[in-house]
């Protein structure tokens, strides 16, 4: 299977939920984290930098249950524009990309 190249606004998203989960994990150590969400301190690391801008969904479930987060305040902070207060439309629908 061929990946397309990440717009834009996907690697956007992708640096906006990293910086998200950064600031929700707070003093945290990220290695304690990492390993209670069953992902691997290199993969946290890479989503927390925006390395990686798609993660799969099931990741992200795994980090927002450990770090007390729903989905839903997950998805409503990446869709966010900078400097917009409220959600921002979707560009490709609600999830599609957050979960390939």
């Amino acid at each position: 299977m061929v990946r397309l190249p990440l717009t834009p606004a996907e690697i956007e998203r992708g640096q906006r939920l990293g910086a998200f989960l950064r600031r929700a994990r707070g003093d945290r150590p990220m290695l304690d984290t990492a390993l209670r969400a069953g992902v691997s301190p290199e993969t946290l690391r890479k989503i927390e930098s925006g390395r990686v801008a798609t993660p799969a969904f099931p990741t992200i479930a795994a980090i927002a249950d450990v770090l007390g987060l729903s989905l839903d305040a997950v998805w409503s902070e990446i869709k966010r524009s900078d400097g917009e207060a409220g959600l921002a439309r979707s560009d490709r629908g609600a999830g599609e990309r957050l979960a390939s």
